[in-house]
């Protein structure tokens, strides 16, 4: 079956033709994604509330993308697409397949990566970069077919099990297959507290001494300064600001004040806090600053004209553990949120920056997502093989020729949890469909983006001919996945 899978995934998918000469000299690449953010949370993206003055001096330097999408609204697929360049009806992980449990002791990862899955990092390998993966990973741990060692990263520092990531405080982190302990104690982030027991030493139970996010920023600053003479690339998929709230003290205090609030207790799990509000924006300012000291090591090394840094998030802001996304307008006045397949819990943030190829101070309206990049990277270090990839290289976006972009027909959506989602976008055009398990044959609804961003004003009923296209792109597109639990479009397990 899982031959069958990657024959016919490869079938549908076709095979992409990069052109793109190689430049004179490589340059490195480094792509930083945060986890959770919504599209409206940096300033450069019309945030009021929170402080990102170095992610906003990326987007002064470089380009901001208005309609950069992730491939799917959740972390693991999101991870995958981004990595392997598939869209959601090709892709070999589509859900957050939980394994193992919370506890350090039943840390299990998630469903992993097949053996010898070709990545981001095995593309850059090949072109004769380094490559490091520092961050949260989700796909496998390191006794798996996911060990991103073995996934085409020669280094790896961070979380390999999601759900530990959920503790910004952790009790160890994963080095190149080796666990590494922390000066943290266990934290059980799901303990709640309730008024009477919501004591100063109760909310300092959820904070630890050693920050996770500076632990990656410290082994980020490491790698670069350690490969400054050959071309690298980094991944650095930062685990901010997906819950818990947790951040230094001295952050929190930056923003304490500043906002009418009260103590969350985790009444929607995950750790509490004192000041939900100014902790939440704490962990942006926070992995912001984290930013600007990469941005700056890159300067003194005399690297920033020869590296492509960008920026993105994995999906939209979540709507639990005590953030409140309508306080800060975490996606301005898009529709939804994570897990969902409105704009507001896949439309996110996209920045570039590589001085003297990437013209300053630009916005595109370009419509892309994540599973582009492959290609778009592959173009910018002239890979030579043609690639197995569903994306569309945005290389002459970035470069300031428009012209020379290539047009695409669709984009394409499917999420199994949540009842089953579908989304398609063609042109100013998007069909969603909702509740897929319960209905498959159940009607689309349709949005036209020109006009109704917000997806407030369902026109299907007026369009039967744009529906019929959205059906055949669905079922051309949609290749049966491997697992039962994935499996909601065509479903023939059981049935």
């Amino acid at each position: 079956m899982f031959r069958a899978f990657l024959f016919t995934a490869a079938v549908v998918a076709g095979f992409v033709s990069v052109g793109h000469r190689p430049p004179a000299a490589k340059p490195n690449i480094i792509y930083i994604y945060a986890d959770d953010m919504g599209y409206a949370e940096l300033g450069c993206y019309g945030q009021q509330k929170i402080r990102t003055p170095h992610l906003d001096k990326l987007a002064a330097e470089g380009i901001r993308f208005t309609q950069h999408y992730t491939s799917t609204p959740v972390c693991a697929p999101a991870r995958c697409q981004l990595l392997t360049g598939k869209h959601a009806g090709h892709s070999y992980i589509r859900g957050n397949y939980e394994l193992g449990g919370f506890a350090d002791s039943l840390e299990g990862g998630q469903m992993p990566l097949y053996p010898g899955a070709f990545t981001l990092g095995r593309m850059l390998q090949q072109s004769g970069y380094k490559t490091a993966c520092i961050g949260k990973w989700g796909l496998g741990m390191a006794n798996t077919t996911g060990n991103p060692n073995a996934q085409g990263f020669d280094y790896f520092y961070g979380y390999l099990d999601q759900k530990q990531a959920h503790n910004f405080y952790p009790t160890h982190l994963w080095e190149n297959g080796k666990s590494v302990p922390l000066n943290n104690s266990y934290i059980d982030v799901h303990r709640r507290l309730t008024p009477e027991t919501a004591t100063e030493a109760a909310f300092a139970y959820f904070r630890g001494k050693e920050y996770a996010i500076d632990k990656l920023a410290e082994k980020a600053l490491s790698f670069v300064h350690e490969n400054k003479h050959r071309p690298f690339f980094l991944y650095l998929p930062f685990t901010a600001p997906h819950v818990s709230l947790q951040a230094p003290e001295s952050a929190v205090k930056e923003y304490v004040g500043q906002f009418d609030e009260k103590p969350y207790l985790g009444e929607q799990n995950y750790a509490s806090t004192p000041y939900p509000r100014a902790t939440y924006a704490a962990m942006i300012t926070h992995m912001d600053r984290q930013v600007g000291a990469l941005m700056q090591l890159l300067k003194d090394l005399k690297l920033d004209e020869n590296t492509l840094v960008m920026f993105s998030s994995d999906n939209g802001a979540t709507f639990n553990g005590g953030v409140e996304a309508a306080f800060f307008r975490s996606v301005a006045h898009l529709r939804g949120l994570k897990m969902d397949v409105y704009e507001g819990g896949i439309r996110e943030p996209m920045l570039a920056r590589w001085l003297g190829h990437i013209p300053a101070g630009k916005v595109t309206d370009l419509v892309s997502v994540q599973y582009d990049v492959m290609a778009t990277l592959a173009e910018v270090v002239g890979y030579p093989q043609p690639l197995d990839t569903d994306g569309v290289s945005f290389l002459p976006t970035l470069l300031g020729q428009n012209e020379k972009q290539q047009k695409r027909e669709f984009i394409y959506w499917e999420y199994p949890e949540k009842g089953g989602q579908l989304a398609i976008r063609m042109g100013d055009w998007k069909a969603v469909k909702t509740n897929v398990r319960k209905n498959r044959k159940g009607p689309w609804e349709l949005y036209d983006l020109s006009k109704d961003e917000s997806e407030t004003t369902n026109v299907a009923a007026q369009y039967p001919d744009l529906l019929r296209q959205f059906e055949t792109i669905l079922q051309r597109e949609h290749v049966p996945s491997h697992l039962k639990e994935w499996e909601f479009v065509t479903p023939k397990f059981g049935e």
